[in-house]
């Protein structure tokens, strides 16, 4: 992989060179170590703090709402670069720790959104401090677990570790120099996916579900899709291969697998399982809520053991370059390479692990010591495992779940071991797991984050004092929005599955409890490894198993429009880049748009505005399957037209 940037600025007559030919140290980055410019200002700090809150909140939504997250890095520089135009002599690096401040609030999210709403789904009275709490604890860890692996993720790996999405981040944020079109393509996209989203959600006119239940030899499956513009965007963004990985699982599932337990299960006359019912009186949800999610919990489980195994090498290695990284005095070292002092680290690691230790939702200081313990040792592991993955599938493909899975898995063991069972045990062991969790998130948008402040010549240390006030300043708005969403919807119903919490409360109660359906997760796991064994991408294939098939379909439509760009062999390099990039733009604002709108609607029915009562909508799915073609349609129609490109020059995009 080959990421290359040539652009000149004409005021400075810098030239921006983004070569993965040259090694960390011979890399000359845009604003040269000896030069400095204005970077870790009021300003830049409030504006990130804004977007940090923004992109939480949506993020956490969207957590909740399809089971993923996407990178906020991108929309954030645009962002953050059309706000600073308005004062004039805004510089690269300003806007570089707008974006690093603001994509934190997504990275927050996700380790948030994806574990904690465990707690409300077992019936808890969860307070926002706590959730505060939490969610601070856990980021702070991310962000200071991540500085002495800088050195050698992201200085001495250059040229080994492209940095998809930070590299491309360092991209926007030189092309803002020249112009306005990226801010153009991204705010009319985002227009479209919050109107599209205020139709469906706020509005209510016509449904958000296409479902197709089989009937006949195929009985207990079913297919449709889940008209989201953030599901298309996503799909645009991961890639056909992910896309087609995770529509595979989905294909397993609901094609294969609840079939043949609809088959065998009509036979037998008394309730078999896991159900109240007979089999053969459940439909193709209840299927999936009883049997499937339990297999694609197995297969989710052992794709982050195998990645695990895959990353032995790169955690040694992570070792050796953390004890390397600060060896030399402050003094002797040049300002794009200073990260946060050594002492500061320290202390400030000791104590959040001595915060974590006392916090009350353990049952004891003892069940508290041994889980800051545990969250030391998988935080270190898995978010040195999450800094390198993410230099190669880009933060919005990290699988943050799984390794988070295995902490948990092994804490719940231990937990109950020592005699912290029931419901204590349950709360202990989802606590340590959702800290290990948000520090994984918020370490893979660091490393995203720091790669694109090394392109630039970014001083290190202000990027990481900027995320951790990004994770602190979103970390205030998380527990608000849960509980909002939890309100509104209900966390755990159809409305608002939030599948991976839903995951994460299943295995802390099933091993506290010994009544996890082994079985059906061991299948799962089986499943699992003979997709690894045929060299496919396990972890998008187990997601695709676990959620349903709505969403992988329409994940597989913005796969399908990426793969085309990609493979069009009527393109020059120059041409696919530009496409790609137009691609992202808009794909970024379906996303974010779609996201804010969700989150925007939440709060008008949480306030009792009655804005889902304003309009008698329609409950025909195929109405809301013709205006998503029209959702569809537009996004192809700004790919493939040349609209806009010859304003895109300079770049050389190559991947």
């Amino acid at each position: 992989m080959n990421w290359r940037y040539k652009m000149e600025n004409k005021e400075t007559k810098r030239t921006a060179n983004f070569s993965a030919n040259v090694s960390g140290d011979e890399y000359q980055p845009y604003v040269p170590a000896t030069e400095n410019i204005k970077e870790f200002t009021v300003r830049a700090i409030v504006i990130g703090c804004i977007l940090a809150c923004l992109f939480g909140a949506a993020n956490a939504y969207l957590a909740m709402k399809i089971g993923m997250t996407i990178c906020a890095s991108i929309p954030a520089a645009v962002i953050g670069m059309a706000a600073l135009k308005c004062f004039k002599n805004g510089t690269v690096l300003e806007n570089n720790i707008i974006q690093t401040v603001g994509s934190s609030g997504e990275a927050l999210a996700a380790g948030v959104a994806f574990t904690l709403p465990a707690l409300l789904l077992m019936n808890l009275d969860i307070k926002i401090v706590t959730i505060f709490a939490i969610s601070a604890l856990g980021g702070l860890l991310g962000c200071l677990l991540m500085v002495p692996l800088r050195k050698f993720l992201i200085k001495d790996e250059h040229g080994k570790l492209p940095y998809p999405e930070g590299t491309a981040c360092a991209e926007v944020v030189v092309a803002g120099k020249e112009g306005g079109t990226t801010s153009k393509m991204l705010f009319k996209s985002l227009g479209i996916g919050a109107g599209f989203k205020f139709l469906t959600n706020g509005l209510c006119i016509f449904p958000e579900e296409l479902d197709v239940p089989f009937k006949g030899l195929l009985k207990g499956g079913s297919v449709g899709l889940d008209v989201y513009p953030s599901l298309l965007g996503a799909g645009f963004l991961v890639g056909p291969r992910i896309a087609a990985m995770s529509l595979a699982g989905s294909v397993i599932g609901w094609f294969v697998i609840l079939p043949t337990i609809y088959f065998i299960g009509q036979y037998a006359p008394e309730a078999i399982g896991l159900a109240d019912l007979p089999i053969s009186q459940l439909d193709h949800w209840d299927l999936w809520t009883y049997y499937l999610k339990y297999i694609g919990i197995g297969s989710v489980v052992m794709g982050g053991f195998i990645s695990l195994f895959k990353a032995a090498p790169i955690i040694y290695k992570s070792f050796k370059g953390t004890f390397a990284a600060y060896k030399l005095k402050e003094s002797e070292v040049k300002r794009t390479d200073r990260n946060i002092a050594k002492n500061v680290l320290v202390i400030g690691i000791i104590v959040i692990l001595a915060i974590i230790a006392f916090l009350p939702v353990f049952p004891s200081v003892l069940a508290g010591s041994i889980g800051a313990i545990l969250v030391l040792i998988f935080g270190f592991i898995f978010v040195a495992v999450s800094a390198h993955l993410v230099g190669y599938v880009g933060s919005s493909s990290n699988p943050i779940v799984a390794m988070a899975i295995g902490g948990l898995l092994v804490t719940a063991i231990l937990f109950r071991t020592m005699g912290f069972n029931g419901t204590s045990g349950t709360i202990a062991t989802v606590v340590v797991g959702s800290i290990i969790c948000i520090a994984i998130g918020v370490s893979g948008d660091m490393a995203q984050d720091l790669k694109t402040g090394f392109l630039l010549g970014a001083t290190p240390k202000k990027q990481q004092y900027g995320q951790m006030i990004g994770v602190l300043t979103s970390a205030l708005v998380m527990g608000g929005v849960i509980i909002m969403l939890n309100n509104v919807y209900t966390i755990g119903s159809k409305d608002l599955a939030a599948p991976h919490a839903t995951m994460i409360k299943s295995l802390a109660e099933g091993v506290m409890s010994g009544n996890l359906p082994w079985s059906l997760i061991l299948i799962g796991m089986g499943i699992a490894v003979a997709v690894w064994l045929m060299g496919g991408s396990v972890l998008p294939f187990s997601v695709g198993l676990y959620l349903p098939i709505h969403l992988s379909v329409t994940m597989m439509i913005g796969g399908a429009i990426r793969g085309i760009v990609d493979s069009k062999k009527s393109y020059s390099e120059g041409t696919r880049a530009k496409k790609i990039e137009k691609g992202t733009m808009y794909a970024s604002g379906y996303i974010a748009g779609d996201a804010l709108m969700g989150v925007l609607a939440t709060f008008l029915i949480y306030i009792g505005t009655g804005v889902d009562t304003w309009i008698s909508g329609t409950d025909n799915a195929w109405v809301s399957f013709a205006f998503f073609l029209l959702v569809i349609g537009y996004f192809c129609y700004e790919i493939f037209s040349n609209r806009d490109e010859d304003k895109l020059e300079g770049r050389d995009l190559m991947m």
